[in-house]
């Protein structure tokens, strides 16, 4: 599940293997892409920068156009070498940029358009991004400022809102609030501004965990880990664990669907207590 360090690590894979070089294909499935692409080809163009902002991926081309991406639930980027085979089946591909000695495939990307700077600069979406919780320069007063605005809705919620702080998704949240030792169904309003800022010291720690763990690894990630253990079976605490036992008191791990997504959200009802 693509989150906010899923996407950085993706973005400075991109950048580290195509910024500085020329692109020699380009293709897309999506016809609003291949149609920019005829009337402002891509080839013969520089891979200038590949940045990420929160869940967001942004490629920038010297010709002033920006392939901008989202993976959604389900989308990927993986890096070939020209003429080795692709761990997915091309139907799957959906985008791809390719320049003499690397080949980048976005497989299952559902959002994938080509911007210009101006169209970059107004995007409604991009626009409305809450400070990204992966960048060093992570303004914390300003996304406690945003949740004090909301303060109706539950925390959990208020993570998930990219708007007050992007790149966090559904797994981090749940692992955030239990290391906080928050009740996840917790209105904004019912924390004092300590709580807050534990909430958020807390989410910038995991991400740049992830962060860092994922740099440092070599190959595909294994996934993400919150509880510092190596053991592979041990590397959450709450997600995926409903009716398991805390690894801290014991206590059954609770679960239940809310939103219209009807995401999971996973606590421990001992060390987060309402």
């Amino acid at each position: 599940m693509p989150e906010g360090d899923t996407i950085f690590r993706a973005a400075r894979t991109l950048h580290r293997v195509l910024a500085g070089k020329t692109v020699e294909r380009f293709e897309s499935v999506y016809p609003a892409v291949n149609r920019i692409n005829e009337d402002r080809p891509l080839l013969g163009q520089t891979v200038e920068s590949v940045t990420s902002r929160g869940k967001h991926l942004l490629m920038m081309f010297s010709g002033g156009l920006v392939l901008h991406t989202h993976m959604r639930m389900n989308g990927t980027w993986h890096v070939y070498r020209p003429g080795e085979r692709w761990q997915r089946p091309s139907r799957e591909m959906r985008v791809m940029v390719a320049a003499s000695d690397v080949v980048a495939v976005g497989f299952n990307i559902p959002i994938a358009e080509l911007l210009s700077t101006a169209d970059l600069a107004r995007h409604r979406q991009l626009g409305r991004l809450g400070p990204d919780v992966a960048d060093d320069s992570f303004d914390r007063d300003l996304v406690l400022q945003r949740m004090r605005v909301g303060g109706s809705i539950a925390v959990a919620d208020a993570l998930l809102d990219q708007r007050i702080l992007a790149g966090i998704g559904n797994v981090l949240k749940s692992e955030i609030l239990f290391v906080a030792g928050v009740h996840p169904f917790t209105a904004v309003r019912q924390l004092d501004d300590d709580t807050l800022g534990r909430i958020l010291d807390v989410s910038q720690r995991l991400m740049k965990i992830n962060v860092a763990e994922a740099s440092a690894t070599s190959g595909p990630r294994v996934g993400r880990r919150t509880t510092g253990s190596l053991d592979p079976f041990q590397k959450l605490w709450v997600y995926g664990r409903g009716g398991k036992a805390c690894r801290r008191c014991g206590s059954r791990i609770q679960s239940t669907k809310t939103g219209s997504d009807a995401r999971l959200t996973y606590w421990c009802p001992a060390c987060q207590r309402a």
